[in-house]
């Protein structure tokens, strides 16, 4: 029988075996390979060349397209005022009455000396038909009969000076009823009765406008009207005389104008100042919305952008830097940023200058789901009359 001193290895080394062969059995499997994210449905559009028109968003100020000041032309007290405060005028309508007590003086003292010129001149005619006769017997010298011409002469010139004297006297006294110089709206008076004037104030009666139609001046960096001209050379932008361009007004608090207007011209001279261009337009309004000194914004269309590129505005990103960004589809289905440059914007779409070409798959909607190098599922987007919104999936 085996002693206990050889007995103790036998049990140790089954015991050992024992234990190495329970944790073989317990070893947890080997993991399976990671396998690849799955694709992502994204909104996204297929880029195609199209046709925009230049659309330049320009300020401007509204200004009447006649305005005058009411001015006395003589001197003298108000004595009534006409007009309606903030009414419409006509032009020669009565506005003011100046006291004309004086000069109807003045124009009888002119009509009395008139008489007496006249009178004077057919004296003199009679002393000078005379004076041929006597010439003719001999009676008068040749020297007398012309002192009798020269004596009608200067009769006759008295009687033309005592003529415009009159005519003087009378538009004197005519001015003294003061007439609208133009038709329109007609603001406050500026003045009250009792009030002397003269033709040498320097404040005006009251400040008549013509309201229907009325101009808008817009102004434009000389640069960009370069630019535009350049392209418009080039052939990048097609039709487009600015002169023939239609405008809309967007007034200070965001509303369209409903009435469209029209360019007139641009400036020919570049403010020193500013380097801005003035163009002028023409809009009616005849229930008066458009008051002079409004400011508003104008929508002028300088021509047409031919075999453009255009991306919904939400699909532009911004990188660190603030710089234009998009994702594009990549030919492996992944996600790829493109840094691109806008142009101008139409519409609530962006007009990429650069970056992009047509047939490319730009990334509209789902930027939350994934990132640069994600696989991505585009989905077709569609434009509406709302703005550009995605199709339902099927």
């Amino acid at each position: 029988m085996p002693s206990a001193r050889t007995r103790t290895p036998f049990f140790s080394a089954l015991a050992l075996a024992s234990l190495l062969g329970s944790a073989a059995c317990n070893k947890p499997p080997e993991a399976p390979p990671s396998a690849a994210p799955p694709a992502v449905e994204v909104g996204a559009i297929t880029l195609q060349p199209s046709s925009i028109p230049v659309l330049d968003e320009l300020p401007g100020r509204i200004a009447p397209m006649r305005s005058a000041e009411v001015r006395p032309r003589v001197s003298g007290i108000i004595v009534e005022r006409v007009f309606r405060q903030g009414g419409s005028v006509k032009a020669g309508e009565v506005l003011f009455k100046l006291d004309a007590s004086m000069y109807e003086v003045e124009r009888a003292s002119a009509k009395a000396v008139l008489a007496r010129a006249e009178v004077t001149a057919s004296e003199a005619l009679q002393q000078a038909q005379r004076g041929e006769k006597l010439l003719a017997d001999g009676v008068v010298t040749q020297e007398q009969h012309e002192t009798l011409q020269a004596a009608l002469r200067r009769a006759e010139a008295d009687v033309a000076a005592a003529k415009a004297a009159l005519r003087r006297a009378e538009l004197n006294l005519e001015y003294t009823t003061i007439r609208a110089p133009i038709g329109g709206r007609i603001g406050r008076a500026l003045v009250t009765e009792g009030a002397l004037v003269s033709a040498g104030d320097p404040t005006a009666l009251a400040l008549i406008q013509q309201l229907d139609p009325v101009y808008v001046d817009f102004t434009q960096p000389a640069m960009e009207l370069r630019r535009l001209r350049q392209a418009l050379k080039d052939g990048h932008v097609q039709g487009g005389s600015s002169e023939q361009a239609n405008i809309q007004l967007i007034l200070d608090d965001g509303a369209l104008y409903e009435k469209a207007g029209r360019l007139l011209f641009s400036d020919v001279s570049v403010d020193p100042g500013s380097g801005q261009v003035t163009l002028r337009g023409e809009f009616p309004n005849p229930d008066a919305e458009l008051l002079p000194g409004m400011y508003v914004r104008g929508r002028v269309e300088q021509g047409t952008l031919s075999e453009a590129l255009v991306v919904p505005q939400q699909a532009i990103q911004r990188d660190n830097t603030g710089k234009s960004q998009v994702f594009v589809v990549a030919g492996n289905g992944t996600a790829e940023v493109r840094p691109v440059r806008v142009s101008r914007t139409y519409q609530e779409q962006a007009v990429i200058q650069e970056g992009l070409k047509a047939g490319e798959q730009v990334i509209v909607e789902g930027f939350q789901k994934f990132g640069a190098g994600s696989p991505v599922k585009p989905v077709a987007w569609r434009t509406t009359g709302a703005g550009i919104q995605p199709s339902q999936p099927r």
